[in-house]
């Protein structure tokens, strides 16, 4: 039975922090820190969980109830919740079914090719499609290298038997604990180790074993690889690498660095969305990742793949990017610098946790409900459809808003209140098809909103509870075609 990927997205936030930004900032300390060109930065309502989110929204559009999906398994090192099954809330934003079993990964930088290789048995097993997200958000030290190389992202395959667009045809995995970095428990940055040793002994030595045993087991040389994927900081890595496989150096596929950087345990699928855009039919791809161990499957892209393109892709969240150079906000959207919020930002945030579940499917999937009579659309759902002078009872139906088009009916922005990115902007949106709903914009600057301006739904959180440790999530307006600004 053919098992591969049947769908693929990907998500790259909107800010692109420019790197001579941090070196400036800390030239007075790290004089020698220097990097040139862009890494992605998340706002501060994003996190693993809203990147998966969007990434699988890339792949699956609005086809994801109806998708028929088994499973969804989330793969990050920087889950937001360390007890609440985080992919859980991913399966709730999607709309899916309660039937859908989720599962969280995490403990490696490989984590997500351990993941792939459990949804393709798992796909098999159940004869159900997976959903497998990857995402991290992660955080470093201040004036560091890692500072510069990382990035925020994610990415999403959906694997199944069916229009297989890339078929597993090898599939290689080598359980070594060589600790290149880690992270204990209850911190939240890494300790890397000295870049020789993980190269010289770690990439040099492991890697080569896993690709040619993944090779083999395809039965594919390796001159024949048209594309060779190994996401790694450090420089020329990934050719030597290839060159040492065997693999032609054309093969190897850029790593991003200059426009995103590294975004951990995504960045392999990542790298792989790029790849599928532009792929034709037999091709060979090989991707490896290495975390406590190597990871490495072989995929031969099949002519499904003509007919399958995510609803953005790597292209087109590259191409939304804007140019971000205030250091000191980067910092505060990753939580290592406190604002004074004032007393206007002393406010419980606690969440009722009883009303999230209640409403769950509306707050956490934005679906609301519609008047199968009048065709009236009403957010929240309710049992009670008010047509003036005929109300009618129990006759609303689902109807879900996150993938339709909105326009801004009204619009405010305000500095009154505390607001992690000033100013504050919310108004009224109106659906296409029906329902209106204020809600808050993000990813926007001051002069950007405009009323009747096209905008899109973006899932995020919503609030922040810093005394017990929970977030809440909502969805949010973001315009439709944002303008760009380049380094």
């Amino acid at each position: 039975m053919t098992v591969g990927i049947t769908a693929y997205g990907a998500y790259v936030p909107r800010l692109r922090l420019r790197r001579d930004a941090v070196s400036a900032a800390n030239a007075w300390f790290a004089p020698n820190l220097r990097g040139k060109g862009q890494r992605s930065m998340t706002n501060w309502d994003e996190d693993s969980i809203t990147m998966a989110v969007a990434a699988a929204r890339d792949a699956l559009g609005g086809q994801a109830r109806d998708a028929g999906l088994g499973q969804v398994i989330l793969a990050s090192n920087t889950l937001p919740f360390a007890e609440r099954l985080n992919a859980s809330i991913v399966a709730g934003a999607m709309d899916l079914t309660e039937e859908v079993a989720c599962v969280d990964l995490t403990g490696s930088q490989s984590a997500a090719l351990s993941a792939f290789g459990q949804a393709c048995a798992s796909a098999q097993h159940r004869q159900q499609p997976v959903l497998l997200a990857a995402a991290d958000n992660r955080k470093t030290r201040v004036a560091s290298a890692q500072e510069l190389s990382y990035g925020d992202g994610a990415a999403a395959v959906v694997v199944g038997t069916d229009n297989v667009i890339a078929e597993v045809v090898g599939h290689a995995e080598l359980t070594v604990d060589f600790v290149d970095h880690f992270r204990g428990s209850g911190q939240d940055i890494d300790y890397h180790w000295e870049e020789r040793w993980v190269r010289d002994e770690g990439i040099a030595t492991w890697m080569p074993r896993a690709v040619k045993d993944a090779l083999t087991q395809a039965r594919v040389a390796p001159g024949d690889i048209d594309h060779f994927i190994f996401p790694t900081t450090f420089r020329k890595a990934d050719a030597q690498l290839a060159k040492q496989c065997g693999i032609p150096a054309e093969a190897v596929v850029g790593n991003l660095g200059d426009s995103v950087g590294d975004t951990g345990i995504a960045h392999g699928l990542l790298m792989l969305a790029q790849v599928l855009e532009t792929a034709k039919p037999g091709q060979t791809i090989l991707l490896t990742q290495f975390g406590s161990g190597v990871q490495t499957v072989v995929l031969r892209v099949t002519a499904q793949i003509e007919a399958f393109k995510p609803a953005r892709g790597v292209s087109g969240w590259l191409a939304r990017g804007t140019e971000e150079t205030n250091y000191t906000r980067f910092l505060f959207y990753k939580g290592q610098l406190d604002m004074e919020a004032g007393m206007r930002g002393e406010q419980d945030k606690k969440t009722a946790l009883s009303t999230l579940y209640r409403h769950r499917r509306a707050l956490t999937g934005l679906v609301a409900g519609r008047c199968r009579e009048t065709g009236e659309v009403s957010f929240p759902p309710s049992r009670l459809s008010y047509t003036e002078g005929a109300p009618k009872l129990d006759t609303q139906e689902p109807y879900p808003l996150a993938d339709r088009v909105g326009s801004v009916l009204s619009w405010s922005a305000e500095a009154l209140s505390f607001y992690r990115a000033p100013p504050h902007h919310y108004g009224q949106i109106d659906f296409e098809g029906g329902g209106r709903i204020l809600m808050e914009f993000t990813d926007v600057h001051f002069g950007e909103v405009k009323t009747g301006m096209a905008v899109e739904m973006a899932f995020r959180v919503k609030d922040l509870d810093e005394a017990r440790g929970f977030r809440r999530y909502f969805w949010k307006a973001v315009p439709l075609n944002p303008p760009t600004t380049e380094a």
